[in-house]
């Protein structure tokens, strides 16, 4: 039996175009789908517990997102999912 490709995340959204003016973005539009995407699996509710699940699991996110400024805060989930 033929094991299908891995794809992740990343390779799923990375098509999307990123609708934020270049001067404001802190964060990166694929690390805050990917832990939004993870929290929400996990039973995260909203942008707080979003938030919350990104701190909590910031040392594992970190291994494979790029996280430049750290956890995004809830109010940034909040903009740029609106």
């Amino acid at each position: 039996m033929k094991l299908k490709p891995k794809i992740t995340i990343a390779d799923h959204f990375g098509v999307i175009e990123d609708p934020r003016i270049d001067r404001t973005k802190r964060h990166k539009l694929i690390d805050i789908m990917t832990i939004a995407v993870c929290a929400v699996i996990c039973g995260a509710d909203g942008w707080v517990g979003i938030e919350t699940y990104g701190c909590a699991k910031y040392e594992w996110l970190k291994t494979f997102l790029e996280l430049p400024n750290g956890i995004p805060s809830h109010d940034t989930f909040a903009r740029v999912f609106a």
